[in-house]
């Protein structure tokens, strides 16, 4: 699979990365519902098989379990991939989940994190959520002393703004920003992009199939989704916006079929067109998930495809005003 240079860090990631939110199970505010650990760590390791070099977690996924499954490969995996993990979002024994970014709750954060893992460092570790605002600069702060002490080997942020950055940068240089970016969300195109890209910042997007709206086959599932699943109370899955969406994903599967791949495919190598994107996260829950969608990594769309999906995004556009 190809590989793209992470910013200015010498990471280089494959253009898929794995994505473990779903595998942190049910039961907490944005759970996807219940979620075998066999299976995923069975996924887990398939993906490595196929050739994804890291895998992308989050210590809230699942309430630290997303990070026990992802520990739980890596014991089983002959070498070890690049990991990347978050902090910010704590939660109490009765799963309350707040934000915080206080010089200890960072530090306390990193320990648990690498415990669940067990590793003793991660390649890259991101602020998740910028929030609480105020506490950013701390927070950042906090986490470049962790660069020094070899806990971390490079710091990013997920979710930021421009001006979010431009307030943390001079306190230690940004390696990465993690934001949504599909069919559907395509809002870093207009800044976002372009500041990193001046900024030698590496771009790894998550969500490229849009939770699931952009696989071709969601209209199937919406109906059987499990009574936690987060998705039930999210707008896109509903109508109107539904329909809508389904609209475009019936004017992509031509799209797709003509070059022999998937709706799926065709979502994650269109976020994959633009050179500021390192690597797309591609999240899966069963071997066969992974098996469809990492041949997306190697899959260059052409120019005139591109045109033909910009016309049918301007039409989306146009339906849902």
């Amino acid at each position: 699979m190809q590989t793209r240079k992470l910013g200015w860090t010498d990471l280089n990631l494959t253009t898929i990365g794995f994505g473990s939110w779903a595998l942190g199970g049910g039961d907490y505010v944005w759970s996807w519902g219940p979620q075998d650990d066999q299976a995923s760590v069975a996924t887990i390791l398939r993906a490595m098989e196929l050739g994804v070099n890291w895998i992308d977690t989050a210590a809230v996924y699942g309430l630290g379990h997303s990070e026990e499954v992802v520990g739980q490969a890596l014991k089983k995996l002959p070498r070890r991939p690049i990991l990347s993990t978050k902090c910010s979002l704590v939660w109490d024994s009765a799963k309350n989940v707040s934000a915080r970014l206080k010089k200890a709750s960072v530090r306390a954060e990193i320990e648990a994190s690498l415990r669940r893992l067990g590793v003793n460092e991660i390649d890259l570790y991101q602020i998740h959520w910028p929030n609480p605002e105020a506490e950013i600069e701390e927070g950042w702060s906090a986490m470049a002393d962790l660069v020094k002490e070899g806990k971390v080997r490079y710091i990013g942020v997920s979710n930021f703004s421009i001006e979010q950055m431009k307030r943390i940068q001079p306190i230690h240089r940004i390696a990465s920003l993690q934001p949504p970016y599909s069919m559907l969300k395509r809002e870093i195109e207009s800044d976002l992009l372009g500041y990193c890209a001046a900024n030698k910042i590496g771009v790894v997007v998550y969500s490229p199939m849009q939770k699931g709206l952009l696989t071709g086959g969601i209209e199937e599932r919406v109906g059987h989704f499990a009574a936690d699943d987060h998705r039930l109370q999210d707008p896109d899955f509903k109508d109107p916006l539904l329909k809508i969406h389904l609209e475009l994903v019936e004017g992509l599967r031509p799209i797709a079929a003509k070059h022999k791949m998937t709706v799926s495919q065709l979502a994650i190598a269109w976020v994959l067109r633009r050179p500021e994107v390192t690597s797309a996260i591609v999240g899966a829950r069963k071997p066969a998930q992974i098996e469809e969608t990492v041949a997306a990594g190697d899959w260059t769309l052409a120019e005139e495809d591109i045109r033909l999906l910009e016309k049918l995004l301007a039409d989306h556009d146009q339906a849902l005003q």
